[in-house]
């Protein structure tokens, strides 16, 4: 029989600074009867942190804002991954400021980055299968891990709204099928730049704390979050399943983490074999019969990719990931969403070729003096300017110059051409033999390490149709002969006539999205 001694033993081997409320019922005196020690349920959050000294005290602020279910308690575990800056110290300042139950866990070789910092701390509370020794769980261990009945897991640069977790939570227990309920994302607009004097002795730091940003970079966010909202609503539209827990800030059901962790063997339930885990790790769970979900009024904010080029890196990583789960028949899992994703590509493809083949087929026609105006092509353009408008002005926090800058059309179509350029490298990528590392080249993207060569594109895109303009006005009257004209009029016809069917296409979409959006539904 264990002692009161022993089981003071096992209750210091738990985390430090958790309160566990442990109340023995019947006999005090019989600290080996398990089934009368009672623990308060809890929810347990992972929070994996690389260098994130100056996001971790407000992704910690949120959590303190939280208010959390009637008998519920909140531990917070805070996953320092090969940190070369001051965010251990951070967290655990913060922790004790917003008196949370806080617990550092630091990862030791860890070349996994987010899924090796992930699985460490489900191993912190369900144990390593990969450890060559055999270490049972103390009795208090086990009853810690069976109070667990939800672990939150959260980027260290989100935040959640007030209540966001309460409606995660009440999200998850509706159902006893509900592995996962993800909150609705909303991108940080910064503040305005400008409101900082120069004269400020902490204007170099304000600056870099990402809080702040200019007419660029304000516009560019806004382009971000109508992306995201709009995706938000066609989620919701569909009845709240979605094909992607996104990690920012997902409520999952233990079971369903352990299900697959004992389904696959794995040694936790995030893996490393793809550019979306968490992706990954929600076909699995639908695979195993578990529903994922999007909370209809959970919120949480987000950072946005300030820039061009980390945008391009972090979309880059994200569709290469995707690809390769619709195409990599290694991967043996499956989604009911993958039609849909495949639609999603096949839309992209459509929207590329509509947008080539009208350049060329207009730069032709003109080149040739052989362009007739036709009214029809009005339609697309009144119908993505209303689509656009409606999406501005559903987006959360929209200003009235974003709904004006998208019924223009003007801020849809430069994020879309930039959607493009993406979607044009994923797929050409697909056909090197070399694979890329997306996580590597959006941390050196967002760190600094590298650049963008959009301005090179730029130049050489402008000095090639200064090339092709001299040369169609040098050789015009060869170009506008009729010997010519015959020859090049069949297959402008062709193309014309292409085109058209392509566009009627993209048109319907564009009705049916409309349709989609005259429901109730936020994003």
């Amino acid at each position: 029989m264990k002692t009161l001694t022993d089981v003071s033993e096992e209750k210091q081997s738990l985390p430090n600074r958790l309160d566990y409320n442990q109340l023995l019922t019947d006999n005090i005196s019989n600290a080996s009867n398990i089934g009368k020690i009672y623990m308060k349920p809890r929810i347990a959050v992972f929070i994996p942190a690389h260098n994130e000294e100056k996001s971790i005290r407000d992704c910690l602020g949120g959590l303190q804002d939280q208010n959390l279910p009637k008998d519920i308690d909140l531990d917070v575990y805070v996953i320092v991954d090969n940190c070369s800056d001051r965010t251990e110290e951070k967290a655990r300042q913060a922790g004790k400021d917003f008196n949370l139950n806080l617990e550092v866990i630091t990862t030791e070789n860890n070349s996994q980055r987010k899924v090796g910092a992930l699985n460490a701390g489900w191993k912190r509370i369900y144990g390593d299968n990969m450890d060559i020794y055999f270490k049972r769980l103390t009795s208090y261990q086990e009853i810690y891990k069976q109070s667990v009945k939800a672990i939150l897991g959260m980027d260290a640069d989100s935040r959640l709204a007030p209540d966001a977790l309460t409606h995660m939570w009440e999200g998850l227990m509706s159902a006893r099928n509900i592995g996962g309920v993800m909150a609705k994302y909303t991108m940080r607009m910064p503040k305005k730049k400008n409101l900082i004097s120069k004269d400020n002795v902490h204007y170099e730091e304000m600056i870099e704390s990402g809080q702040y940003g200019g007419p660029i970079t304000r516009w560019w966010t806004h382009q971000q979050k109508q992306d995201m909202a709009s995706w938000l609503l066609d989620l919701q539209y569909h009845g709240g399943s979605t094909y992607v827990l996104g990690g920012q800030a997902t409520l999952f059901r233990p079971e369903a983490l352990q299900n697959i962790v004992d389904e696959n063997k794995l040694d936790g339930p995030w893996q490393n074999g793809s550019d979306v885990e968490d992706m990954l790790l929600t076909w699995q769970l639908q695979k195993s019969k578990w529903k994922t979900l999007i909370s209809p009024t959970a919120r949480c904010f987000v950072d946005a990719m300030r820039s061009y080029h980390t945008f391009r890196q972090q979309r880059n990583k994200w569709n290469s990931g995707t690809v390769d789960l619709l195409t990599n028949n290694d991967i043996e899992v499956k989604s009911k969403h993958k039609g849909k994703l495949w639609r999603s590509q096949m839309k992209i493809m459509i929207d590329f070729s509509v947008r080539l083949l009208f350049v060329l087929l207009m730069a032709v026609a003109f080149a040739t003096d052989q362009f007739h105006w036709s009214w029809i092509w009005i339609t697309p353009i009144v119908l993505a300017s209303v689509l656009n408008m409606i999406l501005a002005a559903k987006t959360p926090m929209h200003r009235p110059l974003d709904v004006l800058l998208a019924g223009l059309l003007i801020s849809p179509e430069i994020y879309l051409w930039v959607k493009l350029i993406t979607f044009t490298q994923v797929w050409l990528g697909k056909l090197s033999a070399h694979k890329k590392d997306g996580w590597a080249n959006q941390y050196k993207a967002e760190s600094g390490k590298t650049s963008s060569k959009l301005i090179q594109g730029l130049l050489i895109s402008i000095i090639f149709v200064m090339i092709v303009t001299f040369l169609c006005f040098q050789f015009r009257d060869y170009l506008t002969s009729s010997a010519v004209q015959t020859a090049i009029h069949p297959y402008l016809m062709i193309g014309w006539i292409s085109l058209t069917y392509l566009t009627i296409f993209s048109s319907l979409a564009m009705l049916y999205q409309i349709w989609t959006l005259r429901g109730r539904h936020s994003a």
